[in-house]
């Protein structure tokens, strides 16, 4: 089990959304430089990376905070927030990123999607954001009115190297990942699976160790609070 410490980067800030809503967000004293250098000396090895600033934008806002945690850390780093073009995921991984999240662009352009990983083989991960089993799309700001698995079945033979999916009404809220939903997800997918969304406790690590196909899971805002201790945490990494 891969475990994903978060970092979302907000105005040069490592922030907390809850349910995505940029109106109520946490913002906390470290900078994404420092929360990144604090997970690598507690031994973590991947990380989760949100540019906010770039989900509202489409632009790379923050790629030289990117490049600077990627060249002292050395983590495998997944990045999303607002990459809407093959531009945007060759400046990542040319700064050395494993995996680049495409979320809304892919879902709006499946032949985006499809073209992407064509283009960058093993280097795309799609990023499904549903609120109530239907996806949301542009910063969660809009409803595509497309259920989850409906979209998952068109695209699942596309080559995308990495699903991660994310229960809105869950997120930043702690009050544990939805399981069953993401269980059907990962039974669906042809591809590895990452839990995203209200990661509260080291009991909810433990319950997504039992799910097929899952590759690891997402935490950020039990961290931040203090509710799940970086030490115990790192224990469960392909424990």
């Amino acid at each position: 089990m891969k475990i994903f410490p978060a970092i979302d980067i907000k105005d040069k800030k490592c922030v907390r959304l809850v349910k995505g809503d940029f109106d109520n967000k946490t913002e906390y004293e470290m900078s994404p430089v420092e929360q990144a250098g604090k997970y690598k000396d507690h031994g973590f090895k991947n990380l989760h990376i949100v540019d906010l600033d770039g989900a509202l934008t489409g632009e790379t806002i923050n790629l030289s905070i990117i490049k600077e945690i990627v060249s002292k850390f050395d983590f495998k780093i997944e990045i999303g927030g607002g990459i809407r073009n093959s531009e945007s995921i060759q400046k990542y991984t040319d700064v050395g990123v494993e995996k680049v999240i495409l979320g809304s662009a892919a879902i709006k352009d499946k032949n985006f999607l499809k073209q992407a990983c064509q283009k960058f083989p093993n280097k795309i991960a799609l990023g499904l954001d549903a609120k109530d089993g239907y996806l949301s799309v542009s910063g969660w700001k809009e409803n595509s009115n497309q259920l989850t698995l409906d979209f998952l079945k068109e695209v699942n033979d596309y080559g995308v190297s990495r699903l991660i999916y994310t229960d809105i009404n869950r997120d930043g809220t702690k009050q544990s990942p939805n399981f069953e939903e993401t269980s059907k997800i990962s039974e669906a997918s042809n591809c590895p699976v990452i839990i995203s969304g209200g990661v509260s406790s080291i009991k909810d690590i433990k319950k997504a160790k039992e799910l097929k196909n899952i590759e690891g899971i997402i935490v950020g805002k039990a961290i931040y609070d203090g509710d799940i201790n970086l030490e115990e945490l790192v224990k469960e990494i392909d424990a």
